[in-house]
């Protein structure tokens, strides 16, 4: 077999002959299949998206929906299916080497030789875990109570869902009780909990499936954005959901709009930013013409999965395409680059209290605003997780800079690991990005939710304060009125804000 050449990038609005799209990505849906906690999970990575034609063909397309991707392989032999049983493990989407840089290992620390991989291991302990998560979500009893230490991992992850409306909720216990899983979990969960799986007749074993899919297309080796952040931006969706004005006005389809961009809003992230990209002449920022590039391709990330496990395919073609546009609207609103736009565009509506959530394109407004404060929600989390959370993304921006250095490129703002620290990095985000933001949240939503967020906000920033009192006497000088954000300061801030969104 030849290797496969890569090509640019097929539009996921091009369309797509219906046989080939039949043929992709056969995964199994047994009880010893990864789906449902087999050893390995990248058994079915390595299933995904394989097209196999008729001993009668001589080329097998490939098409990779998710990156955007066509890869032409020549097949010499007679009916040879490209799958990983013939030993080829394809390139993980968004992880093209530019510069040296391979996203696959870009943030991923080394292990010593010989050594078994610590995930590898936790799922290995965990099998009989997984089968019982799953049946636990299912609402089916336990067959087997012998287990009693995965028993109690099963309970508490269970306790833990009954309270998945607190503000406290501690998305890092949760993940660990889940086993890493905490993206799946979850929001199936909160799918089933607000009875969306029966109205919209979904069927589950799709939905676990994509669920699944989008969970291991984010790229866990990020110290910030990875699946645990992605569920973490889920909770907070769903606590934003349950505000007496949204919940009296959304619709079923408006909810599960939010919580599934909530879920998908940095799918395939490859831990860099998006100057980055552009100035390592990434194929993607050539693609979106360095417009949005990450959230574009956040996106068109999701619409893939959505079709490839064809979780709406019982509904409408209408009804589908529409899903898939309002969701690319709710995610590209996620763009900190166009942060004042949205802002201004709310403050307008709340100065002329005109925003009527009867209309649809005030909901969706609405939501996009709900999915932009949960997107960078962490400096209002109670401490002991925002300190974690503050930590995580400043690793990653440093790591960012070590590359950049490394390559001798210019070093992109806060991301140079000498001449910043986490409390700096943190400080001026919460002044000028976070701040101006969840002020006129709380103007919208004035509840106990809201006074809560900027209250751990105020405690959060003194606190880093406290351990950089330069910093801290700097973000003053440049502050304005509260609330409202001068222009320079905050683009400042907006690029530190671009790689958290």
């Amino acid at each position: 077999m030849e290797l496969c050449y890569q090509l640019p990038v097929l539009p996921l609005d091009r369309p797509v002959p219906k046989h080939v799209l039949s043929r992709r990505g056969a995964i199994s849906f047994s009880s010893s299949s990864s789906l449902f906690g087999a050893p390995d999970p990248r058994q079915l990575s390595q299933r995904r998206g394989a097209i196999s034609y008729d001993s009668s063909d001589q080329t097998a397309l490939y098409i990779r929906m998710l990156g955007a991707c066509v890869i032409f392989k020549q097949l010499f032999s007679r009916d040879v299916r490209v799958r990983s049983q013939v030993g080829f493990e394809p390139e993980r989407r968004g992880s093209h080497p530019y510069l040296g840089v391979d996203f696959r290992t870009l943030h991923s620390r080394a292990e010593s030789a010989g050594s078994i991989p610590a995930r590898r291991v936790r799922r290995l302990f965990s099998f009989q875990r997984h089968l019982l998560s799953s049946r636990l979500l299912r609402g089916a009893p336990h067959l087997n109570p012998l287990h009693i230490l995965d028993e109690d991992y099963c309970g508490q992850a269970k306790c833990m869902l009954e309270k998945v409306g607190s503000w406290n909720f501690d998305i890092f216990l949760f993940d660990r009780l889940t086993n890493g899983n905490s993206l799946v979990f979850l929001t199936f969960h909160l799918l089933n909990q607000y009875g969306l799986i029966e109205l919209f007749q979904l069927d589950m074993v799709k939905v676990r499936q994509f669920l699944v899919l989008v969970q291991e297309d984010y790229h866990n080796q990020n110290p910030y954005h990875n699946a645990v952040h992605a569920a973490d931006v889920t909770q907070a969706m769903h606590c934003y959901l349950r505000e007496p004005k949204l919940a009296q006005s959304l619709t079923s389809f408006d909810i599960l709009l939010g919580l599934l961009a909530a879920a998908t809003h940095d799918l395939d992230h490859p831990g860099v930013n998006q100057p980055f990209l552009i100035k390592t002449n990434h194929y993607l920022a050539a693609l979106y013409r360095n417009t949005s590039v990450l959230e574009n391709h956040h996106w068109r990330s999701a619409v893939g999965l959505l079709r490839e496990t064809e979780l709406f395919s019982h509904l409408p073609a209408e009804d589908s395409l529409s899903i898939e546009r309002q969701l690319g609207s709710l995610i590209l609103a996620t763009d900190i680059s166009r942060q004042n736009e949205y802002l201004s565009r709310f403050r307008t509506h709340l100065d002329e209290n005109n925003l009527c959530l009867g209309h649809a394109s005030h909901r969706h407004f609405v939501l996009q605003m709900a999915l932009k404060c949960a997107d960078i929600c962490n400096p209002c989390r109670p401490w002991e997780l925002s300190k974690q959370w503050s930590e995580k993304v400043t690793e990653e921006f440093f790591h960012q800079g070590d590359i950049e250095k490394k390559h001798k490129l210019e070093i992109s703002p806060l991301c140079d690991s000498e001449a910043n620290t986490i409390a700096s990095v943190q400080i001026g985000f919460m002044t000028y990005v976070v701040e101006p933001l969840f002020a006129e949240w709380a103007r919208f939503s004035d509840t106990r939710l809201s006074q809560t967020m900027l209250g751990h906000l105020g405690l959060n920033k003194a606190s880093w304060s406290a351990m950089d009192p330069e910093a801290s006497g700097s973000s003053e000088e440049g502050e304005s009125e509260p609330g409202r954000a001068t222009e320079e300061p905050s683009s400042r801030a907006l690029s530190q804000g671009s790689q958290e969104s």
